[in-house]
């Protein structure tokens, strides 16, 4: 003699309640064992080195080595030449007396 499937279904909802576990009769992949789990970037992040990205990096970690970066001594260089040709930016103003659109009212 067979067990209808109504039934069955019906015992297995109340054993799902009763337990606290997902009632899937279709048997779906829903992805809550995946869900479950513990987070694995925490621990996967904490086995390689941290990074060291710049140049200023660096000189924080070893201040007596001498640590030289050329594109920044390059940008400098440009810097420099750009101020004696008198193109560089301008120099930021402070207060509103500095300011030329304040002394052009008056």
């Amino acid at each position: 003699m067979a067990v209808p499937r109504s039934r069955i279904l019906d015992l297995i909802r109340a054993q799902c309640r009763v337990f606290n576990t997902t009632y899937n009769p279709e048997r779906l992949r829903l992805g809550s064992r995946i869900l479950h789990q513990r987070l694995k970037g925490p621990q996967v992040a904490a086995y390689y080195p941290p990074r060291i990205g710049t140049t200023k990096q660096l000189r924080a970690l070893y201040p007596h080595y001498e640590i030289l970066d050329e594109d920044e001594e390059d940008w400098l260089e440009h810097l420099q030449v750009a101020r004696s040709r008198g193109k560089a930016t301008p120099k930021k103003k402070r207060t509103a007396a500095e300011s030329k659109k304040f002394n052009k009212r008056k």
